[in-house]
């Protein structure tokens, strides 16, 4: 809902002269107006202010006045365009390996790997990213692994194109000498505020990407690029333990994966309590006549625990026998 207000001086004639059908006389005062705007059905880009571009929204009002000019005014608003990030694409983890030999001359040197990975692709301002990395230097220079968060705009315009990058946020790790190896089990790297990615305008777009690069001296960096969206809509908590299942069991080749053993069910004590047990042993007074050898079968086993969990088969001598029971069988036809 949009308010106008208008503070009016009339001028100095009489309402006999202003009298038309059709018009209202607003008298000396402030006066109020309340009115509202529909914005289109169709996807709106989101507010942004660039270097070389802009996208601005703003209502405008005038007003009328006979024999004098109109007066006008306008005040800008901002859309957003929302962006979940709870999809399986922008929920999916993002990883890449490189590796790169230095050469002098005709000495060359030993190569220096970089393997970098984050949960997922899509972030919300705020947030921070997990960042799992691992830098091996077997090079003869001291590097120095570094991340960095990148905005970059893209303007368009006339069959012309214009691109500005801009660090958003970075993060420096310890510097490596010749023959080590540093290991980031989720460095964070927290994003700042920052506009929402821009994916679907026709003349500006707005990306981000985590760039994870080793700094050689005197040499050109060894980077991964990882892309990144930033959402309006934060991860939901079904949503986060889900991205966090799914990266643990990708991050077996930093060797952090999950257990190969699996874990144990819970016990039978722990779903049902000693009360709940005492009380269905009791038998119903109608089932007394059902008293018989099926029923008595039925009523030994029907309220005990289940079989204690265990990976290693209790009888294997019966189980083999029953499967070559099986396998000597012939089917019926």
């Amino acid at each position: 809902m949009v308010y106008m207000c208008l503070e009016y001086c009339p001028p100095c004639f009489s309402d006999d002269d202003n009298s038309e059908e059709g018009l209202t006389t607003i008298h000396s005062g402030r006066h109020e107006y309340a009115f509202s705007l529909e914005l289109p059905q169709t996807p709106l880009a989101t507010s942004f202010e660039g270097k070389h571009g802009s996208v601005r929204y703003w209502v405008k009002a005038e007003l009328h006045r006979p024999w004098l000019l109109p007066m006008k005014t306008k005040k800008e608003f901002t859309v957003f365009e929302h962006i979940d990030i709870n999809t399986p694409l922008l929920l999916s983890p993002q990883a890449g390996t490189k590796d790169k030999t230095l050469c002098c001359w005709f000495c060359t040197s030993g190569p220096i790997s970089l393997s970098a990975k984050i949960e997922r692709k899509g972030y919300t301002p705020g947030e921070s990213i997990q960042i799992f990395a691992e830098i091996e230097n077997c090079s003869s220079r001291m590097v120095v692994p570094k991340a960095a968060i990148y905005q970059t705009q893209t303007f368009y315009a006339k069959g012309k194109m214009k691109e500005v990058k801009q660090l958003v946020a970075n993060l420096r790790g310890e510097s490596l000498s010749s023959g080590k190896t540093e290991t980031w089990s989720g460095k964070m790297l927290k994003i700042p505020p920052v506009s929402p990615s821009i994916l679907d305008c026709s003349i500006i777009r707005v990306e981000y990407s985590l760039m994870v690069y080793v700094d050689i001296p005197g040499a050109i960096n060894l980077s991964l690029n990882l892309p990144l969206v930033i959402g309006t809509i934060p991860l939901h908590p079904f949503g986060s333990r889900t991205s966090s299942v799914s990266s643990q069991c990708s991050m077996s080749w930093l060797g952090m994966g999950l257990p190969e053993r699996p874990e144990a069910p819970p016990s039978y004590a722990e779903i049902v309590t000693e009360e709940q047990r005492q009380s269905s042993l009791d038998v119903p007074a109608a089932r007394e006549e059902l008293d018989g050898p099926l029923f008595a079968y039925i009523h030994e086993f029907r309220f005990q625990p289940p079989p204690l969990y265990s990976e290693i088969d209790p009888n294997p001598d019966h189980a083999s026998r029953t499967e070559e029971r099986r396998l000597d069988t012939c089917p019926s036809r």
